[in-house]
């Protein structure tokens, strides 16, 4: 046994020093040694699947502002985990993922639960991956390896650490930070101010970035010093800009011709934190009007690089926008036309999901943070579901299901004292409905609100788009999501009439602790992503 300074203790001692002390996991063998001597001042915190463990680790780094820090197990492990790495990816969610192996000098014998090539599994959705060549380097990967996940454009990093490394001697990790914070030269934010000023009629579409920054405040003075309307960018995981502002316009759709005719009429476009676009339906077209110059900001070099149109300008969002203020004059500009208000959810059973929504709405706490996952009321949701404040609103940016439930378990868990509220379909919650368990175990001030249509109706909508009417495997029935929460130990209560909505959310929302409610909608026939009416 090794006396002086291990491997296991540098690890822990940098973790400590970089605010990463709760750990998500699911634990297996070949973690076993990284165990020994659990720190008291670490919390481990027991997800009953890795996709679950990943992404509350997600939700809590949001929550928090600092990485979340993951165990896994091997290779099956990972591979549970990878729908969750995914998202966390595309999400640009800062994690630290361990992952356990077999005993070096088992690894030329392919033991069982040894993984082979593990810095290759979980790529490309990883910004870093190693399994370092001797136990001695693995305090300096795990550094190199936060200061990666911590650097814009932030994002999961994966660690493959044998069990045997956890007690060979190791030396701490000297102490070093990494100023992340760049913008671009005077030049080319002179051309992007020169051009908002000589525009006849600029528009702003903001994504995830400006959230994920903090730059909103900045966002939206920028916005009212050019008179520019403002648009949120197809499929965001976040919000940015807030949606009770007169300049606010919506939410752009994922096609591309429908995108382009929401921007017509602009001459320049400003795209801020996202790319240039996100698509989830082919259409014909050209992704912006015709004559329109369109000037993007992303802090990732690869996003700019394949941006399809316009002139990529790679900046931190928050120190790219703050730029722009010092040098775009006031213009007068005259304010664009209300928005259109949506129709009034019919009253009645069955329950008209906008109905459920504007009752949600109604009833939410003023700081609640709404995580999303109900695609097939999705755009409803966002027309009766105004999100105000920077961090109000968490959701896929990928489309992976399984991904909101346990990061509303893990941004609940963050203590900032808000309630967390999930509003997800009868097919998402299935994906991962195990993290109820951990939410109960931790007691985290939730609410999850299913949105029952009886089955993938997003699938079915998608499918009538193309002319499908039946698609196999898209029902759902069978499944009572109030007793299989109540499995799990978290209380619920089933709501199959208009008449008891008021009272199940009442209950919901002011309970101690999680709470689910099963809303029974009516499904719709229509398809998704109709033209929309502007």
């Amino acid at each position: 046994m090794t006396t002086g300074p291990t491997v296991r203790d540098a690890v822990f001692d940098f973790c400590r020093k970089a605010g990463m002390t709760t750990v998500f996991g699911n634990p297996g063998s070949t973690e076993l040694r990284m165990f020994r001597d659990f720190p008291a001042d670490f919390e481990y915190v027991l997800a009953l699947q890795e996709t679950i463990a990943v992404a509350a680790a997600a939700g809590h780094a949001i929550g928090t502002g600092r990485a979340g820090l993951v165990s896994l197990h091997s290779a099956g492990g990972v591979g549970h985990a990878l729908g969750a790495v995914f998202n966390a990816y595309r999400d640009r969610v800062p994690l630290v993922i361990f992952a356990g192996q077999q005993s070096r000098d088992m690894l030329p014998l392919r033991p069982f639960l040894g993984a082979d090539e593990p810095a290759q599994f979980p790529r490309p959705y990883v910004k870093w991956s190693r399994q370092p060549e001797r136990a001695e380097d693995v305090p300096a990967a795990l550094a190199e390896a936060y200061r990666v996940a911590m650097t814009p454009p932030r994002g999961p990093v994966f660690l493959s650490v044998p069990e045997d490394d956890w007690d060979r001697p190791a030396e701490p990790v000297p102490h070093r930070e990494v100023r992340a914070a760049f913008t671009a030269g005077p030049a080319a934010l002179r051309e992007v101010a020169d051009a908002l000023d000589a525009a006849r009629s600029p528009v702003i579409v903001v994504g995830s970035g400006v959230d994920d920054e903090g730059a909103l405040p900045a966002v939206v003075e920028l916005a009212e010093r050019i008179g520019a309307p403002a648009w949120i960018s197809p499929l965001s995981g976040r919000s940015g800009f807030p949606e009770d502002h007169a300049l606010f316009r919506g939410f752009l759709p994922p096609v591309k011709d429908q995108l382009a005719a929401c921007l017509d009429g602009h001459d320049v476009i400003l795209v801020l934190g996202t790319q240039v676009f996100t698509y989830h339906v082919a259409a014909e077209g050209a992704p912006i009007p015709a004559g329109a110059r369109l000037f993007h900001f992303d802090c990732d070099p690869a996003q700019t690089a394949w941006a399809p149109v316009g002139t990529s300008v790679l900046t931190t969002i928050q120190a790219g926008v703050s730029g722009l203020l010092d040098l775009v004059e006031k213009a007068d500009r005259p304010a664009p036309p209300p928005r259109p208000r949506p129709a009034t959810p019919r009253a009645g059973d069955p329950i008209d999901p906008s109905l459920a929504i504007e009752a949600l709405r109604d009833r939410l706490p003023e700081d609640a943070v709404i995580v999303e996952e109900a695609p097939s009321h999705r755009e409803q949701f966002h027309a009766r579901m105004p999100i105000t404040r920077s961090g109000g609103f968490l959701a896929s940016g990928s489309g992976a299901l399984g991904w909101a439930l346990p990061l509303a378990v893990g941004r609940a868990m963050a203590g900032t004292g808000e309630r967390v509220v999930c509003v997800i379909g009868d097919g998402s919650i299935m994906y991962s409905v195990q993290a109820l368990w951990t939410a109960v175990q931790r007691r985290v001030p939730l609410t999850v609100v299913v949105l029952d249509n009886g089955g993938y109706g997003a699938i079915r909508a998608l499918g009538r788009r193309i002319g499908i009417e039946t698609i196999p495997g898209s029902d759902i029935a069978g499944i009572d999501y109030v007793t299989v929460a109540e499995g799990l130990g978290c209380p619920g209560r089933t709501v199959v009439s208009a008449a008891d909505l008021d009272a199940a959310l009442e209950e919901g929302l002011g309970h101690d602790g999680p709470f689910l409610v099963e809303v029974r909608v009516e499904s719709d026939d229509s398809p998704l992503y109709e033209p929309w009416a502007r």
